[in-house]
């Protein structure tokens, strides 16, 4: 198995060391709804996980993922509203983790945030100041880039190229202009924390070294982001983590996923150029979103396009209806699935090539039809062809309406209220369910719950009726 390493610039062998595979992924800053860039970061490092775990049975994959929920961008946006940082950062991680829910997303191990870990990051911010590698100025704690020879060796610069092609941080404190905060003291009105240099909140960058150190040890096996993290963030996560420890490498492994383009630019909370996940999947569902992504190679650039997604919408409709074909058990000759299985875990094996494993996917599925057609078993390829699509993430749920919702649409709707199961049951049995949560939330008097969950099931036609006798739904196309 070969990985494309960010670090040496080449595929390089990957094998497990010891039982685990130690696995961290930067996760969010929450302080806008989640966007597209988000959803295809985190279906490809969701893939890769998978895969690993499918790859490695006998290996646990511990998967850390964290939120950063204090930022300027945090503080300013809460501000405007009127409300709490710590309030306004749970709204949009509550928002996250619905919506990659929804995208079938397997939830990390441990999801830390940098604010309830601020006692590792001081810890790790001493000890960098002990050895040398970061000083103190003024309540600030800023990294010391000269003190690390190997300083930009993950993005393949200079300092003297990275001071003149990247605007950097201007302080007259600094002893050199690319020394980065490690932490930021106290302004008037910000969250703060106390520390041995003053009240304050951490940098950016410390919080991910804290936190791979306290949750993964010293060597992680996979690190993982966006390209557009290399630097500085991943960088300065190298320099401070292995100036702290003394131990190289901090990362056996760096991946980096292509950009979410929307146009010419990328898409970005920041710039407000972004399309949101819940749109997308509101209108071509999860299975044909996660396609849509895992048909271009990770490290390759996606650029936003309705045209594509729906017709990734039309053609993720051939295996959802090979899989889910119903057929009496027959003693005709077997379909061998073992060659797709095998060129599925070939094209996994070379950097994770999801457009090769997802052409498998759909070879497998013609066959499978071809064979039905012909009267032959395709019982054990349906099989084979479910497991392949589970490790790519993909439900395989049919689509087909019933009482004219389509199940997809049906099945956010449920899964927001935890009544995920109960779509393998039927539509009808689902809405009961949904109308009997709705009574039960009144009654626990969480009349803004109960209301918003009447609104979800309103834009899908379905509308409940209060009557002496109890309360009875009906549907009306939209």
């Amino acid at each position: 198995m070969k990985i494309y390493n960010t670090l040496s610039g080449r595929k390089e062998d990957f094998t497990p060391k010891g039982d685990t595979v130690k696995m961290y992924v930067c996760g969010v800053t929450p302080y806008a709804p989640s966007h597209l860039g988000h959803a295809m970061s985190y279906i490809v490092f969701d893939t890769i996980r998978r895969y690993l775990e499918f790859r490695f049975p006998n290996h646990k994959v511990k998967y850390v993922q964290n939120f950063t929920d204090i930022d300027d961008k945090i503080i300013a946006r809460a501000n405007e509203s009127g409300i709490s940082s710590k309030e306004l950062a749970q709204r949009f991680i509550d928002q996250y983790f619905t919506v990659m829910d929804d995208l079938n997303i397997k939830r990390a191990d441990i999801y830390p945030r940098a604010t309830e870990e601020i006692p590792k990051i001081i810890e790790v911010i001493e000890g960098l100041i002990q050895k040398g590698h970061a000083y103190e100025v003024g309540g600030d704690v800023y990294f010391r880039v000269q003190s690390d020879p190997d300083y930009g060796k993950l993005s393949h610069r200079t300092l003297d190229g990275m001071i003149a092609g990247a605007r950097v941080e201007i302080a007259e404190a600094k002893e050199h202009p690319l020394d980065f905060a490690l932490w930021k003291a106290a302004k008037p009105g910000e969250p703060q924390w106390q520390s041995p240099w003053g009240p304050g909140r951490p940098g950016w960058h410390i919080e991910c070294t804290a936190m791979s150190l306290k949750y993964l040890g010293k060597t992680l096996d996979i690190h993982g982001g966006g390209q557009d993290l290399i630097f500085p963030h991943h960088e300065n996560e190298i320099a401070q983590s292995e100036s702290f420890t003394g131990i190289k490498p901090f990362v056996r492994h760096w991946l980096h996923n292509g950009l979410m383009q929307l146009g010419e630019e990328k898409m970005s909370k920041s710039t407000g150029k972004l399309v949101t996940i819940s749109e997308v999947l509101a209108k071509y569902g999860p299975d044909a979103l996660r396609l849509w992504v895992l048909s271009s190679h990770y490290r390759s650039p996606v650029t936003y396009s309705d045209m594509n997604l729906a017709a990734t919408k039309k053609a993720v409709e051939r295996p959802i209806s090979a899989a889910n074909i119903d057929v009496e058990e027959s003693k005709a000759a077997t379909i061998d699935a073992q060659p797709y299985r095998e060129r599925f875990i070939n094209a996994m094996d070379d950097d994770f090539n999801t457009p090769k494993a997802v052409a498998v996917l759909f070879d497998l599925a013609r066959e499978i039809n071809r064979s039905r057609d012909e009267g032959r078993n395709i019982a054990e390829a349906q099989k084979t062809l479910r497991e392949l699509a589970r490790v790519l993430g993909l439900t395989l749920h049919s689509e087909r309406a019933v009482l004219g919702i389509p199940l997809n649409s049906l099945l956010l709707v449920a899964d927001k209220y935890g009544l995920r199961e109960e779509v393998n049951k039927g539509a009808e049995s689902t809405i009961d369910s949904l109308r009997d949560k709705r009574i039960e939330l009144r009654r626990a008097k969480k009349y803004q719950d109960a209301d918003n969950l009447r609104s979800d099931l309103k834009e899908l036609g379905i509308t409940f009726e209060d009557t002496p006798q109890g309360t009875i739904w009906r549907y009306k196309k939209p």
